[in-house]
């Protein structure tokens, strides 16, 4: 296992999945466009629901981005990263609705893998990192991810505890 590949990661996914909940936070309501338009999908229920909006996808890749280059990587790495990081969002949140879950509800394990594991998969060369690497940083952002997002919510940052 490697240090720096494996902090990079975990900034980075913390970065992707961090950014659009701190675009809320600052924006409100402002620029809140939901990603599906609000439309239904066959089975009646949102594509993904009104809390997938387009200014959280753009902030998480331009911040990520940003962060990326700040690490040393490539601006290209960073937003890869945050591409991939939303599409595993984005693929929780399709699963939910099928699960007949409301917006914003929990789902341990759906809410975390795919959004950490999906972009280490895509950029694990980019990142260096090996599969005891990828394994490693999705379980501490597993960890990481549930007892944040609890310390944000004490915090009036997040509008849920999970």
């Amino acid at each position: 296992m490697s240090t720096f590949p494996i902090l990079y990661a975990i900034v980075l996914l913390t970065l992707a999945n961090g950014a659009p909940v701190a675009a809320k936070k600052l924006l409100g309501a402002r620029f809140a466009f939901a990603l599906d338009g609000g439309l239904l999908f066959f089975d009646g229920r949102p594509v993904f629901g009104a809390s997938k909006t387009v200014r959280g996808i753009v902030a998480s890749i331009v911040v990520t981005a940003f962060g990326g280059a700040l690490l040393g990587l490539s601006y290209e790495v960073g937003a890869a990263v945050a591409i991939v990081a939303m599409a595993g969002d984005l693929f929780s949140s399709f699963l939910k609705r099928r699960m007949k879950m409301p917006p914003s509800s929990q789902a341990v394990g759906l809410d975390q893998v795919p959004e950490s594991l999906f972009p280490l998969l895509a950029c694990q060369e980019s990142l260096g990192l090996s599969d005891a690497d990828i394994f490693v940083v999705v379980l501490m952002f597993f960890v990481g991810e549930l007892a944040i997002s609890r310390v944000l919510y004490m915090l009036r940052i997040r509008d849920q505890p999970y």
